[in-house]
């Protein structure tokens, strides 16, 4: 019988490599690292993983790797966390010159000469580092110090498979053993089937990539059924193209539906306009809750999508999103950019507003970022493209969308999260774009609207209680829509339960009747995460 508990190499006490990172949060393991001490080889033993996240201060960062008296340090720098990293390099350099500092990740693989961190650093890898640290390693701890500070990795191995139209990758070891019982119980599981991105998006790193390479599925399946065994439930997957390859991914999909139990959950980004009738049939028989499917749309202004090089097609993602929405439990996130070259605000709200009609659980409203390396910046120019110089990169302005318009926008990202895609206001939400007769809106225009009075009332777009949220939106509802205080009361009240919140909150209590404030709303125990179950309740 299989052993529930992964085999791992005891940790060093004194590791002379010290692999770590900041994560955005500590839900978020650090998937780079475990690939790069899984293809550390013979190296392994005398290597460490420690994981910290951008809450904690540089200076406590730089003591705890300290105290284990590493020789190399490899530092995992992105775009979350590369102000952090910066402090963390320049403060190590300044108290141990003699360790050795590494840098790899998207950040510091592109414009390498131009950022303080990368002079600061000994030697950076660029690109895909699996087997190039463990190269630049052995060769460090040999007394062998490479004369080229940057190195640019070679691409793992790959080859097409014998027989079939399918680019694997061959000699990477996997790192899923590298995930403890602390990760499984408490961390998202990031996985990974296929790396590179066949599209040529403008914005994305993944345009820069060569073809997409395949995991072999004869070594993935199994590590993925080894993590099962040990309890894992949430798998994130981060190909960027889940479905381009219909074959694999109706294996991997045949895998979870045949292991399925509930609480079983994963996340997936997909193709918007790619969905055959063979991967419909398989993901409607999943339960409601079991899948997460990320649909990048971006933009539906076509001259823009083309003007970007993006290439989709609006009427297949149209009937798509009907699809997942009408005939399956699939919970979709779908995402919008804004600050695109030569989108306005007028388009992206048409965009906006088409996207909401198809129903998607979550609109991720993002703002542009000009991400290393990408070739947007060719747009720069034309279309009067100024973006911030500090991470993460967000554009301020363009010539169809000034700076106090994308400020606007980033409230109204903001606001929509807390209100639109949180699931806490499935009820009371719409009203915001509905008429007190109901007749519909703009729901963009509307929550527009509601996103300028909120600023201007709570005068900051984070921290902001749940319950202080409810009663703003019930005194935005009844003072300046005009709906009725009753029917208002009893929408969020009812949103407000079904986050298995009993007690009523006193500004509702005039409004809604004794006895509906007795009544019991269970929250939903659908085998989801919270914040996607809120969404079945």
């Amino acid at each position: 019988m299989m052993s529930k508990t992964a085999i791992q190499p005891e940790e060093p006490d004194a590791p002379e490599i010290v692999l770590t990172t900041l994560n955005a949060r500590y839900i978020h393991a650090a998937f780079g690292l475990r690939y790069l001490m899984a293809n550390l080889g013979k190296l392994r033993e005398r290597a460490a993983i420690l994981e910290f996240d951008i809450n904690q201060r540089p200076v406590d960062v730089l003591e705890s790797i300290l105290s284990r008296e590493p020789r190399i340090v490899g530092i995992g720098v992105y775009i979350w966390n590369a102000q952090q990293s910066l402090q963390l390099v320049a403060d190590l350099k300044r108290v141990r010159p003699d360790i050795i500092v590494v840098l790899g990740g998207p950040e510091v693989s592109h414009e390498v000469e131009q950022q303080e961190i990368t002079r600061l650093a000994d030697y950076v890898i660029t690109g895909e580092a699996d087997h190039a640290f463990a190269e630049l390693c052995e060769k460090l701890l040999a007394g062998r110090r490479p004369l080229t500070r940057v190195i640019p990795a070679a691409l793992p191995e790959f080859a097409p498979k014998a027989g079939a139209s399918i680019t694997e990758l061959k000699p990477l070891a996997l790192p899923y053993d590298l995930y403890d019982e602390r990760d499984i119980a408490h961390r998202v599981i990031y996985v990974e089937a296929s790396r590179g991105c066949p599209f040529r998006c403008e914005f994305c790193l993944s345009s820069l990539d060569v073809p997409v390479r395949n995991v072999p599925l004869e070594t993935f399946l199994p590590a993925l059924d080894r993590l099962l065994e040990r309890g894992a439930r949430q798998f994130k997957f981060v190909d960027r193209t889940f479905n381009l390859n219909l074959s694999i991914s109706k294996q991997i999909l045949e895998f979870f539906l045949q292991r399925y139990e509930p609480g079983l959950f994963m996340h997936f980004e997909m193709i918007p306009d790619r969905l055959p009738d063979a991967l419909r049939e398989l993901i409607a028989k999943f339960p409601p809750g079991a899948l997460q499917f990320e649909v990048g749309v971006q933009t539906f202004n076509t001259e823009v999508a083309a003007r970007i090089s993006r290439k989709q097609d609006n009427e297949k993602i149209e009937q798509n999103l009907t699809f997942l929405r009408q005939q399956t439990g699939v919970h979709v996130h779908a995402d919008l950019i804004v600050g695109l070259p030569g989108e306005d605000l007028e388009s992206f709200g048409t965009g906006f507003d088409k996207l909401l009609a198809l129903g998607p659980q979550e609109i991720q409203v993002g703002i542009l970022k000009r991400l290393r390396g990408t070739p947007i910046v060719r747009h720069d120019s034309d279309w009067q493209m100024v973006y911030s110089q500090q991470a993460p990169y967000e554009v301020l302005s363009t010539s169809t969308m000034d700076f106090a318009t994308l400020q606007r926008m980033r409230r109204f990202s903001r606001y929509w999260d807390l209100v639109g895609n949180s699931g806490n206001f499935r009820e009371s939400a719409p009203l915001i774009w509905h008429s007190p007769d109901g007749a519909p809106q703009s729901a963009f225009e509307g929550f527009l609207r509601w996103s300028d009075w909120l600023h201007e009332r709570a005068n900051r777009s984070h921290g902001i209680a749940l319950q202080a949220l409810a009663e703003m939106l019930f005194e935005y509802l009844t003072t300046r829509i005009g709906h009725d205080p009753a029917k208002a009361a009893l929408a969020i009240w009812r949103d407000y339960q079904r986050g298995d919140r009993p007690d009523c909150p006193e500004f509702l209590r005039p409004y809604v009747s004794e006895s509906e404030q007795t009544v019991r709303r269970a929250a939903s125990h659908a085998p989801a995460p919270r914040r996607q179950a809120r969404h079945l309740a």
